[in-house]
């Protein structure tokens, strides 16, 4: 793996961490599904592993980076702001442009009545999974696998709980377990396309590098704050939820730590 390109290398992490919300989404399709209280505390542990890799993983190597290339003073600080800003603007426009549909709080966006329910929520969930893949990307292009290797391990065990929750909704919805597991199997698959997209940016461009890590920083914090967090707290497992994202934020931070 070493001898591959930084691209490479950002598409087959991202794609591999994909490919984790299907093999997530399997009890939906085998046994029976969770309970809502366990459901919210996986995707608690989900919220805590993007947090942690936002921060140790991103927003700190960005303001580095800066560091390195504009020394010491206000112009690092004012990089990293702006592009966590911008990740967040880009990701709360789509969310309110696309037509897409939630689980729980229903349609956003624009009427979509041409499209069929089952796209709303592949939409939905393309807009939610494209900035992981982003800042996997980001991370290989930036370090190489000393930098990707943390950002991969630790999005593809948030992929767990959000497969299946993406599985479990669908079949509550009315689809069939198979059906279910291959849609959520499929919404992962939209990782690996902002993996090579990241990963091509910081490779091709340094002056970049500290922009794309902070832009990849803000748009998973929007996702964290907008969706996953009142997701967990809507149905009365704060605690669980609570109690989950301390065990993904502090198992991230360990990966990041031992494996960067």
């Amino acid at each position: 793996m070493e001898n591959l390109s930084p691209i490479a290398l950002g598409f087959l992490g991202s794609l591999i961490a994909g490919l984790m919300t299907a093999i997530g989404a399997l009890p939906a399709l085998f046994g029976k599904a969770p309970s809502r209280g366990v459901r919210d505390m996986l995707l608690g542990f989900a919220a805590g592993v993007m947090l942690s890799a936002s921060f140790f993983s991103l927003i700190i190597p960005a303001l580095e980076a800066a560091g390195i290339r504009f020394g010491e003073g206000v112009i690092p600080a004012l990089i990293v702001v702006v592009g966590i800003l911008a990740g967040m603007a880009l990701v709360a426009l789509l969310n309110e442009t696309l037509p897409h549909e939630h689980f729980s709080t229903g349609r956003e966006g624009p009427q979509g009545a041409s499209l069929r329910k089952i796209w709303l929520f592949i939409i939905a969930i393309t807009i939610h999974n494209f900035p992981e893949g982003l800042a996997v990307g980001v991370g290989f292009g930036a370090h190489g696998l000393t930098g990707g290797m943390p950002l991969a391990i630790g999005i593809g065990l948030q992929n767990l709980p959000e497969g299946l929750a993406v599985a479990v909704a669908l079949v509550g919805e009315g689809y069939s377990r198979s059906r279910a597991w291959s849609i959520a199997a499929l919404t992962g698959l939209v990782e690996p396309i902002g993996g090579a997209i990241g990963a091509a940016l910081i490779a091709f461009s340094e002056p970049f590098l500290p922009w794309g890590l902070a832009f990849a920083a803000g748009a998973m914090l929007y996702v964290i704050s907008h969706e996953i967090i009142p997701e967990t707290h809507r149905s009365g497992h704060q605690n669980k939820a609570t109690f989950g994202l301390s065990i993904g934020l502090v198992l991230m931070l360990f990966l990041d730590v031992w494996l960067g």
